[in-house]
């Protein structure tokens, strides 16, 4: 296994700078790495959607939170999540393209400060973008265990080769080279989705009854719809309505909502939907195979070791699969990684070049032209080399002393941008004459109520949800600046400059 895996992930490595150096080559400004300058298929880029949709979460973490919790943990993150998340998509994917491609938009900040006419807004945006890191270090987190117990090695040097291979060829790479990438992988991501999720079919020899019986035995919360034990999916506020909520605005974050803007044609944009939804409702089911997990590990233990909690998945398929599946699956989980992160390197790197340093620097900028775009790639460049070396130093801590499981982690800072992303989103697309002071206001009050719930770890009236749950904390901030979004937007539509 440790053989295989050094064989197939140096010839992945030598796949993957193939395709940077193929589209490197086309990159003469900051549009061509942020959109690319090709002609993408509808279908490339709808992979290429969903493999961004999927990290490492939801192939290697989340399936840890089912093999603790069980199947209240299967119902909040393979149905309602992805339901939510999928219906979001499609309503909200025309609307943010239409006005994107009117502007050129490169970002989401960018879009943000168009669409209102302020680039404060844009300003405060980008900035706030910066809490995705949190997403980043998840992913690394991920990629780290999975590929230290493949080739048996330290976790720390493992970290710092991931770091300094990924940002690495992301300097250089861009959109050109990120769509192929991202539909290889989505590909391989699809073979691994099928074999994990055949992985456990001898547990379903008595049906679904005898696996919730085996799961019962265990330990009988495993097998209720709810599980009081856990702070996530105590009763179906947290597994349904906050879930419900969160699926909606997971969409607003600049990996997966500028997705469309590769897209050359309107004509384009059905089929990138289709694909891209049919593909990721696939990949949410995996998250499955936390259940045959907790069915081979009862006592959550391999040789009387405790497993941590994102560490569940790499030793199931480690333990349970003959070498040639498990090393397919391990390139399937490294995929899943990559994919994500590309997309979340790429749309920071942009936005701190376009919407941070280039306004701010703009005095002292060449003029338009050749020379302009070639120090703006080399400030690109930098933002990810900084970019690289804070992921790490987060990264390797999460490592030492998560909060259960980095998904928490990074839920609290992903979903704390999201909550403010999503009222300016919502009224910028499906509302005229939005007043600024409305979404001005919203997005500001979303982040400080998502925060104060979390830390604060605030009930919510009436059920057992607590503030502690990062999705809790998110859906009470958006209902909370949806509300105070629309009550600005009907008393002050007609006092301020409409945008």
């Amino acid at each position: 296994m440790i053989v295989a895996g050094w064989i197939l992930i140096l010839g992945y490595m030598g796949v993957i700078l193939f395709f940077v150096v193929r589209g490197a080559r086309r990159n003469k400004s900051m549009s061509d790495y942020a959109l690319g300058n090709l002609a993408f298929s509808p279908a490339a880029v709808g992979l290429a959607l969903a493999a961004s949709m999927t990290s490492a979460a939801t192939f290697i973490i989340n399936p840890g939170f089912i093999a603790l919790y069980g199947v209240s943990a299967v119902i909040s993150y393979a149905v309602v999540l992805p339901i939510a998340a999928m219906i979001s998509l499609v309503v909200l994917t025309k609307g943010f393209r239409r006005h994107g491609t009117t502007v050129k938009a490169l970002s989401l900040a960018q879009w943000m400060g168009t669409r209102y006419g302020s680039d404060r807004f844009s300003l405060f945006f980008a900035v706030l973008s910066f809490l995705l890191v949190t997403f980043i270090v998840l992913i690394v987190v991920g990629l780290t265990k999975v590929i230290a117990a493949t080739l048996a090695l330290g976790e720390l040097p493992v970290l710092i080769g991931i770091v300094a291979f990924i940002f690495g060829y992301m300097m250089f790479g861009g959109a050109n080279s990120m769509v192929y990438t991202n539909t290889v992988q989505a590909v391989l991501m699809l073979v691994v989705a099928f074999i994990l999720l055949g992985s456990g079919y001898e547990h379903f020899s008595d049906g679904v009854q005898g696996l919730l019986a085996s799961l019962r035995a265990i330990d009988p919360p495993l097998a209720e719809t709810t599980n009081t034990k856990s702070f996530l999916f105590r009763d179906w506020w947290e597994i349904g309505l906050a879930q419900i909520v969160v699926g909606v605005a997971i969409v607003c974050q600049p990996h997966i909502i500028t997705k469309s803007l590769l897209l050359k044609t309107d004509r384009d944009v059905n089929r990138y939907l289709v694909v891209g939804v049919i593909t990721e409702l696939i990949f949410f089911t995996v998250v499955v195979v936390g259940l045959y997990a907790r069915l081979t590990f009862p006592d959550l233990t391999v040789d009387g070791t405790p497993l941590k909690m994102d560490g569940i998945v790499p030793a199931y398929v480690l333990h349970e699969l003959p070498v040639y599946a498990g090393i397919v699956v391990v390139m399937g989980l490294i995929s899943a990684g990559l994919s994500t992160l590309e997309g979340l390197i790429q749309s920071l790197s942009t936005t701190f070049t376009s919407d941070l340093f280039r306004p701010l620097a703009e005095k002292s900028l060449p003029p338009a032209g050749e020379a302009r775009e070639q120090l703006l790639l080399k400030v690109n460049r930098g933002a990810i080399a900084i970019l690289a070396v804070v992921a790490a130093l987060l990264s390797w801590d999460q490592i030492q002393n998560p909060k259960l499981s980095v998904a928490i982690f990074a839920q609290n800072g992903v979903y704390a941008y999201f909550s403010a992303a999503f009222v300016p989103i919502l009224f910028g697309m499906f509302l005229r004459d939005v007043p600024r002071i409305a979404v001005f206001v919203a997005a500001p009050v979303a982040v400080a109520v998502h925060f104060t719930m979390y830390y604060g770890k605030l009930a919510v009236p009436g059920t057992l949800a607590t503030g502690e749950n990062p999705g809790v904390a998110a859906a009470v901030a958006i209902l909370v600046s949806v509300t105070i979004g629309a009550v600005l937007y009907l008393v002050g539509r007609r006092a301020d400059v409409p945008a």
